[in-house]
């Protein structure tokens, strides 16, 4: 039994194919577009998802949809009739969305598939609990999620044992956590449902001290948590329930200025203010976590919506809550909600024993070595072959020792947001220049964002002060941990300004090629640590094909790329039809 996930019309449009319960196909769809963040209907997602397994739109015998779209425009009318006439513009522009796309699912979906079958709907935060609990090693498990919002709810937990789920509360927008961060994202000046992670990379540069960060006490304002982690926001200071803006005029105030643009420089308050908010979020996440472990009683805990990607926050929580095991899928945003449609049609509705644990990222396309052999010649790129993979994991182990920076395209495409070693930039740790090499040359990023270590993960506790035994969410970089102080000058390109890595577990039992490499490079170094940081382009996904890995390499400072055995070194091509301003990447 095939059943197809879809999740679209918001952000990060993705779908999943489950063959008798087992991911077999996932896929976002931006990587097939190169539209960041793609909100469209995921077309090309699905077209490769059934080609994968040979088979056609005929044989899905049900489409599982990631939300209630009926139950969510029913919140937006209450939230624009409740705030009339001040939501008037913001309502009448979102109006043609909703009636061209969000309100005809089924028919968009049988006019661009062709498909007549069921679609079921599952709510948004079922879908999310789903995405986590249902491909966890969990077998029962508290459950929550929390994000932006869903139809009406922003903040859930539960618990969920065998096939089922249960989600025992909920908080309904317009009072919402990630809203809440969201509102700091603007107000300092980065892009919302984008860069809410800059401003966790930046919060350790400020005064992460609670009694003494005045930013962290006047947000304290803004926000009213109670013992079982309940909250409720201060709507005065927020637009976002009527408007197409997030911070009030009277949080502008609060904080001390007006909101950030996006090229002015960051100052020492930008950094306080970034500092609060993620506090504040540990604040509230404890305390429900916390609750939820009293209410459920559960050892184990999943967490899924967007905030479940703030590692820094997740690399504390088995030792901040009485939780002993904890689990993240590697898509916990809007993205993996397709993995949890489908997986909850299959297992929950139909009544499916679980028989699947989604133990690897490596969900998405593959190319054939005739496939990229036969694009570069088509392309007249000049390469060397690697006879095998010793030698392939001992060259590239050498490049990298020699400060090399490496494009490393191998295997199916991860799935989620983090490169996971089948579509990563590689380097050297080791040398202290290395974070300068990559933000001028290759990433051209703001300086205070750190780089991520990639570690063997039975050498993980030597280097990294990591709850033991190691969750396998280090698997899909989304925890944060200290390095150990010993090794922190020792490996000054991953270590961030806290001391702190978000490093990514590596066993060879994932991906073996990636693992050996990692072990090639510490016999040359000492240390069996790599950088590992995504392989795109300022403003596009994280390269999918051969094609945009080569444009990626010849518009950046990579020196070599490294595409399944062949070898294409940047400097043997000619450039002259790349421009590396406007090829440089995020």
């Amino acid at each position: 039994m095939y059943i197809l996930g879809i999740s679209c019309f918001y952000h990060d449009s993705s779908a999943t194919l489950l063959k008798d319960g087992v991911v077999v196909a996932a896929a976002q769809e931006e990587r097939f577009t190169r539209k960041k963040h793609d909100t469209s209907f995921p077309l090309h997602a699905i077209q490769w998802c059934l080609a994968s397994q040979g088979i056609t739109i005929a044989d899905i015998s049900a489409v599982g949809f990631y939300e209630k779209p009926m139950l969510k425009f029913e919140r937006l009318l209450s939230q624009h009739l409740e705030m009339f006439p001040k939501s008037g513009k913001t309502f009448v522009s979102s109006l043609p969305a909703w009636f061209h796309e969000k309100l005809r699912v089924p028919k968009i979906i049988k006019k661009k598939l062709g498909y007549t079958g069921d679609v079921l709907f599952i709510e948004h935060h079922l879908a999310h609990a789903a995405s986590s609990f249902l491909v966890s090693p969990f077998d029962s498990a508290a459950i929550v999620t929390v994000d932006g919002v869903g139809e009406w709810t922003t903040t859930t937990y539960g618990y969920g044992e065998g096939e089922q789920i249960e989600l025992l509360k909920d908080i309904r927008f317009p009072h919402s956590l990630g809203l809440l961060y969201s509102t700091i994202t603007a107000y300092l000046g980065f892009s919302v449902n984008n860069s809410e992670y800059k401003v966790m990379g930046l919060s350790p540069y400020g005064n992460m001290n609670r009694d003494t960060n005045e930013h962290y006490k006047k947000l304290r304002q803004v926000i009213d948590i109670k013992e079982d982690g309940s909250y409720r926001l201060d709507l005065s200071y927020f637009l976002y329930h009527y408007a197409d803006r997030m911070p009030a005029q009277k949080l502008c105030d609060l904080l001390g200025g007006d909101i950030r643009s996006a090229d002015a420089p960051l100052e020492d308050r930008h950094k306080d203010i970034a500092a609060a908010v993620q506090l504040i979020l540990e604040d509230v996440m404890t305390k429900i976590l916390t609750h939820a472990h009293k209410e459920t009683g559960a050892e184990n805990v999943v967490l899924a919506g967007g905030v479940a990607l703030n590692s820094v926050y997740n690399g504390k929580i088995l030792r901040q809550t009485p939780f002993k095991r904890i689990w993240i899928q590697p898509d916990p945003g809007d993205g993996g909600t397709s993995m949890g449609a489908a997986s909850y049609v299959y297992h929950t509705i139909f009544g499916h024993k679980r028989n699947f644990v989604l133990r690897d990222a490596y969900t998405g396309p593959r190319y054939s070595i005739e496939e990229i052999e036969m694009y570069l010649k088509s392309a007249n790129i000049r390469y060397t072959t690697l006879k095998d993979d010793t030698e392939l994991t001992e060259t590239v182990a050498d490049l990298l020792w020699e400060n090399q920076v490496v494009g490393w395209f191998q295997g199916r495409m991860e799935w989620g947001p983090r490169a996971l070693g089948a579509r990563s930039i590689l380097s050297n740790p080791c040398n202290p220049k290395m974070q300068e090499i990559l933000n001028l040359k290759v990433k051209h990023r703001e300086k205070f964002r750190p780089f991520a270590p990639a570690v063997c993960a039975d050498d993980a506790l030597t280097y990294f002060d990591c709850d033991t035994p190691v969750p396998e969410a280090t698997d899909f970089m989304l925890m944060v941990y200290p390095i150990r102080p010993e090794w922190r000058e020792k490996i000054p390109a991953v270590t961030h300004v806290d001391g702190s890595g978000r490093l990514q577990t590596v066993r060879r039992s994932q991906n073996p090629i990636y693992y050996d490499l990692i072990k090639a490079f510490g016999r040359r170094s000492g240390i069996p640590i790599l950088v590992n940081t995504s392989f795109n382009i300022r403003g596009e996904p994280i390269v999918m094909t051969p094609q945009d890995a080569y444009r990626c390499m010849m518009g950046t400072g990579i020196d070599v790329l490294v595409l399944d055995r062949f070898l294409v070194r940047r400097s043997d091509n000619s450039k002259d039809l790349w421009d590396s301003e406007q090829y440089a990447t995020d």
